[in-house]
């Protein structure tokens, strides 16, 4: 069996610090999902089975409306390719969505966000073609 690439062991401490978990919630996580205690031991079947948890599981979502760590990996992914920073990012939320900050989006409004974001950049993009 083959460990898993540096790509995706730097995805599974992204995730960690993304949702705050501690260490031993993680190391937990770990082993009921994939029967290991470090990601350095994961294969590629025992990679999957641990991201389907966290697809699965609470830890998954960031609030109580549903915005998901992808949702939100990805929104945060665009503003920086828009070269926003945090507080350019917030100003369009609370302006279009009526939200102070990320967190507080429903899953829906953050769909709505990443195409708005799309749109924008792809706009951008057009812009500089020109």
């Amino acid at each position: 069996m083959s460990k898993i690439d540096h790509k995706k062991l730097a995805l599974i401490h992204i995730i960690k610090k993304e949702l705050k978990l501690t260490d031993q919630e993680y190391r937990d996580i770990l082993f009921k999902s994939a029967g290991v205690r470090s990601s350095k031991d994961l294969d590629e079947q025992s990679f999957k089975k641990f991201m389907n948890y966290f697809i699965r599981s609470q830890h998954y979502k960031i609030n109580a409306h549903g915005l998901t760590l992808k949702q939100r990996m990805y929104i945060q992914s665009l503003a920086r390719a828009l070269h926003w920073d945090h507080s350019h990012l917030n100003n369009f939320i609370h302006k279009y969505y009526h939200c102070f900050e990320l967190s507080q989006l429903t899953k829906s409004q953050a769909s709505h966000l990443i195409e708005s974001l799309k749109h924008t950049l792809n706009h951008q993009t057009e812009s500089f073609k020109e």
